[in-house]
């Protein structure tokens, strides 16, 4: 933990005031009771300029599945949970600082936003194939210049369908009134930020260990870009064992040493008969399954969630999409920043800003907080099936997440309200330890929450996907 998390002094009477409305909204959908929130106190301030509180759901994200650890953990005394306000916004947007190497870019050159004949559009592009679609509807080069060109024939919403209905991805701007009036956007006002569902009563030999309460567990993980590693890489801080699955042609080059932190990594190819049977045989061995596939998407492959619970009775199983579960685009790809797009955020950033083109967050925040909210839906799945024998299954979407951050804008600290402390930020990631990840080494950056008795430990380095077979360890990671 670094010197600034010990020392800076908390915020507010109780330490969390900025952070307030948003765990009135938090706590209660994961099943905790606000009077639960006792050890819970965030400390320092940050900068995240935005129209929207973003380092405020930043800590709340953290300081919620943080406390579901220590629940879950089950302490004679609750634990003092400290949350550094600094670190939550770092890392939301980076952990890792690569010594004598870089990461590649983020963006594809033809990812982006682009004027239409009546609006804004922005384009995912980083796929392969999602590019190609996006390409082979507008019918030109693949540089900025020939695809605004292009755009600029279009009405937004008409080239957001054909792009989709092409296998890409696409999102129009629209402002919130907009995304109101919408079927998706109604269907995602109507679902719960967390939507818990029993499960089959299938008692388990796992327990939490004193110290390192995840040790043991094992988590299959079947996401991509960006909640759910996120989620996953929380939870191995706490010891448990995840087994990252991915396809034999999928790559994340420049979030990869950000995500798979803690984490083995393999490949298989679900329509391959040997690779089904190894990861059968994976499922059922899993306490925790955790995946980002689009509803149907997993049912296509044989595996829909019958299939899946036969194979794992009492499996925990906890699924994350872009844009909800219900309505219209409930089968939609999507992305942090197509989401911040339909549902009226980077509108709305635009106008705060005063800018003429779309204002995304400072940092991918939808992402990020899902992933924060997954992993405590983890943990409070895991305390249900410890009380009574019964597992749970949970979804999460990024619109739901987006939702409860319009929610709480005015409500949270208001935009301007956080100190400049980025400068100390990279001073404790200067200061850190080296870390041997797979591309090289690396300083990462302190934890962002404290749990007393409870510290988080990464047991394995960063590495790329594929790196490891597919198998669990035999025993705990060391």
């Amino acid at each position: 933990m670094s010197e600034r998390m010990r020392g800076a002094p908390p915020v507010g009477d109780d330490g969390r005031s900025g952070e307030a409305p948003i765990l009135a909204r938090i706590l209660p959908a994961i099943g905790l009771a606000e009077s639960r929130a006792g050890p819970l106190r965030f400390e320092g301030t940050a900068l995240l300029p935005s129209a929207f509180p973003v380092a405020a759901l930043a800590a709340a994200a953290i300081g919620t599945a943080a406390l579901a650890v220590a629940e879950l953990a089950a302490t004679a005394t609750a634990p003092a949970i400290r949350v550094s306000r600094p670190l939550s916004a770092l890392w939301f947007a980076r952990s890792l600082l690569p010594i004598g190497w870089t990461l590649p870019p983020a963006w594809d050159p033809v990812a982006g936003d682009y004027a239409s004949r009546d609006g804004w559009i922005r384009l995912h592009t980083n796929a392969p194939r999602h590019r190609a679609a996006a390409l082979s509807v507008l019918g030109c080069g693949a540089d900025r210049p020939s695809v605004a060109a292009a755009a600029s024939r279009w009405e937004a919403a008409a080239l957001e369908e054909a792009v989709v209905a092409a296998g890409g991805c696409a999102a129009a701007m629209r402002s919130a009134a907009e995304w109101a009036r919408h079927p998706q956007g109604c269907a995602v006002a109507a679902e719960p930020l967390v939507a818990f569902a029993p499960a089959e009563t299938s008692p388990s030999a796992w327990r939490p260990s004193p110290g390192r309460p995840l040790a043991g567990l094992r988590i299959l993980d079947l996401t991509r870009i960006l909640a759910g590693p996120v989620a996953t890489r929380f939870l191995a801080g706490f010891g448990a064992d995840v087994l990252r699955i991915d396809p034999p042609d999928w790559e994340e080059e420049a979030v990869a040493p950000e995500v798979t932190l803690g984490k083995s990594c393999a490949r298989l190819d679900l329509r391959a008969p040997r690779d089904r049977e190894t990861f059968e045989r994976l499922l059922a061995g899993a306490d925790v399954l955790v995946h980002g596939y689009r509803p149907g998407a997993l049912d296509a492959l044989g595996y829909g969630e019958a299939a899946r619970r036969s194979l794992r009775p009492g499996l925990i199983d906890v699924s994350l999409d872009a844009y909800g579960w219900s309505g219209p685009w409930r089968a939609r790809r999507g992305f942090d920043s197509l989401v911040q797009m339909s549902s009226g955020i980077a509108e709305a950033g635009m106008r705060w800003r005063g800018a003429g083109v779309p204002v995304p967050l400072p940092v991918q925040a939808l992402d990020h907080a899902t992933g924060y909210l997954a992993a405590a839906a983890v943990l409070r799945a895991l305390r249900h099936r410890l009380t009574d024998g019964r597992g749970l299954s949970a979804r999460l979407s990024l619109a739901r997440t987006a939702a409860l951050l319009a929610a709480v804008q005015g409500e949270a600290a208001p935009p301007g309200s956080e100190g400049a402390t980025q400068t100390d930020v990279a001073t404790d990631i200067a200061e850190a330890a080296v870390e041997a990840t797979g591309w090289g080494p690396a300083r990462r950056a302190s934890p962002p929450v404290s749990i007393a008795g409870t510290p988080v430990r990464w047991d394995r380095p960063a590495r790329p996907l594929g790196s490891r077979p597919a198998s669990w360890a035999e025993s705990p990671p060391a």
